[in-house]
């Protein structure tokens, strides 16, 4: 799923529209609740992205999923319909929680390892990721044993990639050149 320039714009408006009411932080946990069932529902995003779906039809959709939204939330969705931009719903709230992030003085770094990080390992993560942005850096360690070994690290826009599945890549591909 990607993000484009629409979601930022969307996602930047809320936010601003959200502390401009004092309600940011509760806007956070809807927009962090439609992200999770976003994730969870992957049909939902093909529905919401569909050409041939009407609006109205993914409007919806929209109510029947997202029904303990709230007021402000509901006339978020209003906005959307009428400018037939329901298909970005996931890119704004993946945006939103982002720049709150950023606007709390905080971002998120995502360390994925093919086995659980100890203690120690992410005391120095930590430590690594620090260095490569001023902003406090929160951890969020993502278990992923296809990729053998070793770390990939994305802080932000950053990416680090030491993994043993990159580096056997890179010989695969250094040897059929060769």
């Amino acid at each position: 799923m990607k993000v484009g320039r629409a979601s930022i714009r969307y996602a930047k408006a809320l936010l601003e529209f959200a502390i401009e009411n004092q309600n940011e932080e509760a806007i956070l946990g809807e927009m962090q609740n439609i992200l999770s069932i976003m994730e969870s529902l992957p049909e939902l995003y093909e529905a919401l992205n569909s050409p041939i779906l009407p609006s109205s039809q993914k409007r919806k959709i929209i109510d029947e999923i997202f029904t303990s939204a709230s007021k402000r939330l509901s006339s978020f969705f209003d906005l959307l319909s009428q400018n037939g931009r329901e298909g970005i719903l996931w890119g704004i709230a993946h945006q939103y929680i982002d720049l709150f992030d950023k606007n709390q003085g905080k971002v998120a770094a995502m360390v994925t390892t093919a086995v659980p990080l100890t203690e120690d390992l992410q005391k120095e993560v930590l430590k690594k990721a620090s260095t490569l942005t001023p902003l406090r850096v929160e951890l969020k360690n993502i278990v992923d044993p296809t990729i053998k070994g070793g770390i990939i690290l994305r802080v932000g826009d950053l990416q680090y990639d030491a993994s043993i599945a990159n580096r056997l890549e890179a010989l695969k591909r250094e040897l059929i050149t060769s």
